[in-house]
């Protein structure tokens, strides 16, 4: 599920009312949407970065430090046997001499795609296609010393050899819906965000690799419609709780020898592993496993020659291990980082390459967001914090011998950076809720080199708009104890003698916030100009405010989520300007989950709601978030059952929008199919709407414009 968050580019065109300044319109066509910067690739050694031209017809190499362009790798115009004038993407290798570009991009989840990739031999200028087989090629990587590219085809690896021109196949068992080489299943995609389980050792002479045999896991299948006569189905395998995972194990391949060996690494048949990567030692493979109830993880050294594993480092925790922190280990020559939550907050710590603990680099009563990079040479450390506030962001490094941190980021409100490969310079955004984001670049020292955007046109924009600001509040959470932070946008004009309905909008899973110091401006901006009320509040399982807090809601999802909302709801309409016979909610994943919830639990107090494609029971979702927070049904029967909006449906109060696209892959249409069951069986009346060959975005064509009209709509008609 992976934090589904709706904001800013929501579309309604025509419901506006002509005496605001501004208009449905107006967001429907990005009017208030900020500028980014284009998409900087790093080189090798992070001095430089690559980026495409407009017409994606070159690539071209710049210097971070002048922003001057310093050489242009490939040109569709110049180069020898190029067939194509535009590509989409590209990889550039190590030493730069050579990239791989693709075309006809095929998507086949989230993040994984197919697309046939053409190699240029840049000394050579000359392009050919990368492979000679028939099928679109995945996740190329190239070896450290850039004569070689390793890929996926129709669940297989292929090694292509560059200096001598040829192609191998590396396994030979791939099979659709059965076995797969070093790309991963739907699960892993979706809940450990990764695609690629390959890679080369630093000596370029092994290629480590997972097979994941998903043979027992089940199939699910769903119809496709795409005005067919006779519609066809998608059918993909989809472990639910408690039901047989995929079983995977780490192979290694010898290209010289062309021999294959399983490494002996303790897993149990039903754990992961996500992540697998080579120290700087290429004696030294790091696999990094997780048991299924994801409360144990544990990072071996494997040794490539004699398959064993040996164990570094293990991690427990009486909740679950977050698995994201998996990217923050960062292996220099003689240490390595990790994160984690032991002392209560994410904090950063370093470990010798024996497993032995040597200090704890960060500390305090706040939570490190994000590990953004580290400088092996300089011995440096850069992150993200939330030290200030929940609802804001700073950069920080921080040197691993001296431990004294230093803010990169000089102003309050939410800042976030992109680093070059070793931390030589990095991308700093910042915003806050007023002030839309500014990027600037920086050496690794913090020096401001220039302003890369600083969408000065969006803010004279806003100032002759008169957009309503976000008003940040604190209220108390259903405890009676706990303060939560929420926020509040008030119609121009607003009228504080008058009453005015309210919609809350939420998300509330795990390790997610909507509440933060940042611009945005979204869909339910257009609430504002029909006299709504609109209102943010994030309850306890939210982000940023230490692991007791985050975790709060383990094995009893659903139930503080939507106490808190119920509060929060009770809350606002306790103020003199808020109607509280007419407070609306609104989710989209997770959160249409917590209307679910919410409406079910909360007495009435919400008189409208719209759930779009929401998890109605937490058995029909997938293994790996679901049992992350709420282990299998067969150890917690009594979680599932208390936090299923299906077995809650006779308790449903008030008018309920249901909304899901036919073609969601990640929250299947049996959830509300099965929840419209529920609802029929205890005679409770709701409106229900699906959008055809959606998926879980429900953002082809006109889709999103369409759905946040009618959500407008069902609002007017129903506070």
């Amino acid at each position: 599920m992976r934090k589904f968050l709706f904001t800013a580019l929501a579309a309604i065109s025509f419901l506006s009312l002509a005496a605001q300044s501004f208009t449905l319109s107006d967001i429907l066509n990005g009017r208030f949407t900020p500028r980014g910067v284009p998409a900087m690739v790093s080189s090798h050694d992070g001095m430089h970065y690559y980026r495409a031209d407009a017409g994606r017809t070159a690539v071209i190499k710049y210097a971070y430090a002048t922003g001057e362009v310093v050489d242009t790798l490939f040109s569709t115009r110049t180069a020898r046997n190029c067939t194509f004038d535009a590509f989409q993407g590209f990889v550039v290798s190590p030493d730069e001499n050579r990239l791989l570009l693709y075309r006809d991009r095929e998507q086949i989840y989230r993040h994984s795609f197919r697309a046939d990739y053409y190699y240029h031999d840049v000394r050579r200028n000359m392009v050919r296609r990368l492979s000679e087989q028939p099928s679109k090629q995945m996740i190329p990587v190239f070896s450290p010393d850039s004569r070689m590219a390793a890929y996926v085809i129709d669940n297989d690896i292929w090694l292509t050899k560059f200096d001598f021109d040829t192609e191998s196949q590396v396994t030979t068992d791939g099979e659709m819906n059965r076995i797969i080489n070093g790309a991963t299943d739907w699960v892993y995609e979706e809940e450990f965000a990764v695609t690629r389980l390959m890679a080369f050792s630093p000596d370029s002479k092994l290629l480590a690799f997972v097979r994941t045999d998903e043979s027992a896991v089940k199939e699910f299948s769903f119809q496709t419609y795409n005005k067919e006569l006779y519609p066809g189905f998608h059918r993909f395998k989809y472990p639910k709780p408690g039901e047989e995972n995929a079983t995977v194990e780490c192979r290694i391949f010898d290209i010289a020898a062309r021999t294959t060996r399983t490494m002996e690494v303790p897993l149990d048949g039903d754990g992961y592993m996500p992540r697998i990567t080579f120290t700087p030692n290429a004696e030294q493979l790091a696999v990094m496993t997780l048991n299924r109830d994801q409360n144990r993880f544990d990072l071996y050294f494997v040794n490539p020659r004699s398959t064993v594993a040996r164990l570094i480092l293990r991690e427990e925790s009486r909740y679950f291990v977050d698995s994201e922190w998996l990217t923050s280990i960062h292996f220099m020559d003689d240490k390595f980082t990790w994160v984690s939550e032991r002392d209560g907050y994410s904090h950063i710590y370093i470990y010798g390459l024996s497993g032995t603990l040597q200090k704890q680099l960060t500390s305090g009563s706040f939570d490190v967001t994000a590990l953004l990079a580290v400088d092996p040479q300089t011995q440096t450390v850069f992150y993200e914090a939330a030290d200030e506030s929940p609802l804001r962001r700073n950069i920080y490094r921080i040197n691993i011998g001296k431990g004294v941190p230093q803010k990169l980021s000089p102003l309050p409100g939410f800042n976030s950076a992109t680093f070059s490969e070793n931390g030589k310079y990095f991308l700093h955004r910042h915003t806050d809720a007023a002030t839309p984001t500014v990027s600037t670049l920086h050496d690794a020292n913090g020096k401001e080199l220039r302003v890369m955007e600083d969408n000065s046109a969006l803010r004279a924009t806003l100032a002759a708009a008169k957009l309503p600001q976000r008003e940040f509040i604190t209220l108390p959470a259903a405890d009676g104890i706990t303060q939560l932070n929420g926020w509040i946008l008030k119609p121009a004009g607003f009228d504080p003698d008058k009453q005015y309905p309210v919609v809350m909008v939420q998300y509330s899973g795990p390790n997610s916030q909507q509440v933060q110091d940042r611009f945005n401006v979204s869909w339910y901006h257009a609430l504002l100009n029909e006299g709504i009320v609109v209102a943010a509040v994030d309850g306890r399982g939210t982000a940023a405010r230490g692991e007791e807090f985050r975790k709060s809601t383990y094995m009893q999802l659903g139930i503080k989520e939507s106490d808190d909302q119920i509060a929060a709801a009770r809350h606002l309409g306790s103020l003199p300007f808020i109607d509280g016979k007419r407070i609306g909610i609104w989710g989209w994943s997770y959160g249409g989950y917590n209307v679910l919830m919410s409406m079910s639990r909360g007495s009435g107090i919400f008189k409208a709601g719209v759930a779009i494609a929401p998890v109605t029971d937490w058995r029909f979702y997938d293994t790996v978030y679901t049992e992350r927070f709420m282990r299998t049904p067969q150890q917690n029967s009594t979680g599932y059952e208390h936090g299923s909006p299906v077995a809650l449906a006779a308790q449903l109060e008030g008018k309920l929008l249901l909304m899901h696209g036919t073609s969601d892959d990640n929250v299947h249409l049996q959830n509300s199919i099965e929840y419209t069951r529920a609802l029929i069986e205890a005679n409770k009346h709701f409106e229900m709407f699906f959008f055809p060959d959606s998926d879980h975005s429900i953002a082809a064509g006109n889709a999103r414009a369409y759905l946040n009209q009618k959500v407008i709509r069902f609002y007017k008609d129903n506070l």
